[in-house]
């Protein structure tokens, strides 16, 4: 299946950006980019999903939201 692992940023509890990757490696390694690419701003969120299995592998959020 392609697309398996969506990256889902909000702020303030709305959407920013997201993408799709097949591969968990991949998705992990772009969690890490975003995180230090915009994980110094408030009210961020970063949710990492599993398409497949339906449920979140992985999140991470800035300390005020």
């Amino acid at each position: 299946m392609s697309d398996r692992y969506h990256l889902l940023l909000t702020v303030d509890g709305r959407p920013v950006m997201h993408g799709w990757w097949n591969d968990r490696v991949t998705a992990d390694r772009k969690l890490s980019a975003w995180v230090g690419d915009y994980g110094d701003r408030d009210g961020v969120r970063i949710a990492l999903v599993d398409g497949v299995a339906g449920r979140e592998v992985a999140a991470w959020s800035s300390g005020t939201s």
